[in-house]
């Protein structure tokens, strides 16, 4: 199955596409797109509208997973943030995409394990758990992927081909990263 992560945001939105069977996933793209500040708000929601329905055009994803809103003290913030997640359920409603929705915690929780998980502790699990090089960078990036992941382990799909996974290159778990590191550098059991 093929799933669209995004983690919204003010002034950049996170995305991020996997290719997943359930328990093993592959990275098809990923990024962040921001608007200059110095543009109408309404104008920022359109350029954003526009470019996230090119991306799920082109990648043709099965699902979109969206961070969901967390509390918030600023209540402007909340609103501004409101209407950046509307604008990206509305270009998944456009192209006939189911969508579903994952609180903060709960995403922490599906990829690290611990639902007050630190940005850093999402980022480094993620760069694991897809067998990628380096951490995805910025935080809304990572953030993203960690999105679809918590989807894939959430819905539990089995549709994506072997051939296609056998292909990706495998990631590994929390347990063999900690086992690989120098012994003074391991922590936990």
């Amino acid at each position: 199955m093929r799933i669209f992560g995004v983690d919204p945001g003010s002034a950049r939105t996170g995305y991020g596409c996997i290719d997943s069977d359930g328990s093993r996933h592959r990275v098809i793209a990923c990024g962040a797109l921001s608007v200059p500040a110095s543009i109408p708000f309404s104008e920022k929601l359109e350029s954003l509208y526009t470019r996230l329905a090119d991306l799920l055009s082109t990648h043709r994803p099965d699902a979109l997973a969206v961070e969901d809103l967390f509390y918030a003290k600023n209540v402007r913030s909340a609103l501004v943030l409101g209407h950046v997640r509307g604008i990206v359920l509305l270009a998944g409603a456009r192209a006939g995409i189911g969508v579903s929705e994952y609180t903060p915690t709960q995403v922490k929780r599906a990829v690290v394990g611990y639902g007050r998980a630190e940005k850093h502790q999402v980022q480094e699990m993620i760069r694991v758990l897809l067998g990628m090089s380096e951490a995805p960078s910025p935080f809304d990036v990572s953030d993203a992927l960690a999105v679809a992941v918590c989807h894939a382990h959430t819905q539990g799909y089995a549709t994506a081909s072997a051939d296609e996974l056998e292909k990706a290159p495998r990631g590994r778990s929390w347990r063999q990263y900690r086992l690989d590191r120098p012994p003074s550098q391991r922590t936990g059991r």
